[in-house]
């Protein structure tokens, strides 16, 4: 563990070498004409996605949303879904206009579960030797750029996995959470056995795994599984919001920050100290680093260029 923790300091100390950091800038402001077009082709293109909607928010387009878009379904996910889910989430990560990607359901349901009439045939070596909920499945959790589930109605099974891939959930007032797989003769595949006792400790994880039983926002909020609990009708705007006053911070110190914290749950506290200390120290080689302090001192906003 703590060879794997000096070996990815060294990489990033390696890559955030400012002479290594300018050549990084010319390459991401070369491409982002590119990068950009890419993007507007997805949106623009009809359809660009059977079973999502993409696009930009925010009052300067630096916010990316992504709206799960099977309703007759309850937004079941099934492959297809995922593998569009993680298109999008490539296109808005290497966008160098886009600070926060916000994920997003219906009113009635964020994400209902796995699609049980996509899995019921499905036999051991199909999960197996396929390695069945991977992949695309696991993209949300991929994403360097911050992602905010913003959670209204269902987010059950799959999609409460899903939400808790994302680094941080808004619920709103009616939204339900919970893992039933139990109620069908399997359990959880997607990270809901290991996240949901991170997020509410072991105890109540394991009521709610093996019992199936759902839990409300107000429950979800205060066992520390969402940040905040909103109207329905104002949850999206308050996760657009939220993105947008993270998409104001520089992008490689929010990058930085994201993985520092992440790293809370895979490293040991020591090891966790440790990494948290070398990222603060690598901020040190950034320009943004020196702007925001300078700015700070002089009363004044500071003009992060992401480098």
């Amino acid at each position: 563990m703590a060879g794997v923790a000096r070996l990815r300091l060294l990489q990033l100390s390696t890559v955030l070498r400012p002479s290594l950091l300018a050549a990084h800038n010319v390459r991401c402001h070369g491409a982002a004409s590119a990068v950009t077009a890419r993007v507007k082709r997805h949106m623009c293109s009809a359809p660009a996605y059977k079973h999502i909607l993409i696009e930009k928010k925010g009052e300067v387009g630096n916010v990316g949303l992504i709206t799960l878009n099977r309703p007759k379904a309850l937004n079941a996910l099934c492959d297809a879904l995922m593998q569009e889910v993680q298109q999008a989430l490539e296109d808005f990560d290497s966008d160098p206009s886009i600070g926060a990607i916000v994920l997003t359901g219906s009113e009635k349901a964020f994400a209902a579960g796995a699609d049980i009439k996509d899995m019921q045939n499905k036999g051991f070596i199909d999960c197996f030797g396929g390695n069945f909920l991977s992949t695309s499945w696991d993209s949300v959790s991929k994403v360097k750029k911050p992602t905010i589930a913003a959670v209204n109605g269902y987010a059950l099974g799959g999609g409460c996995e899903v939400a808790m891939m994302c680094d941080i959930i808004l619920a709103g007032e009616k939204a339900k959470f919970g893992q039933p797989e139990i109620i069908i003769g399997t359990i959880p595949g997607a990270g809901g056995t290991q996240r949901l006792v991170k997020a509410i400790g072991k105890s109540r994880a394991m009521q709610m795994c093996l019992t199936g039983d759902m839990i409300t926002a107000q429950q979800a909020n205060a066992w520390g599984l969402v940040s905040s609990v909103h109207p329905p009708d104002q949850l999206l705007d308050e996760a657009i919001r939220l993105g947008e006053k993270i998409s104001q911070h520089s992008k490689v110190i929010v990058a930085m920050c994201k993985e520092s914290v992440n790293n809370s749950f895979e490293l040991p506290l020591s090891e966790g100290l440790h990494f948290e200390k070398r990222l603060f120290h690598c901020t040190f080689a950034t320009k943004d680093r020196r702007e925001g302090m300078t700015a700070f001192v002089e009363k004044r906003k500071p003009n992060f260029t992401d480098s």
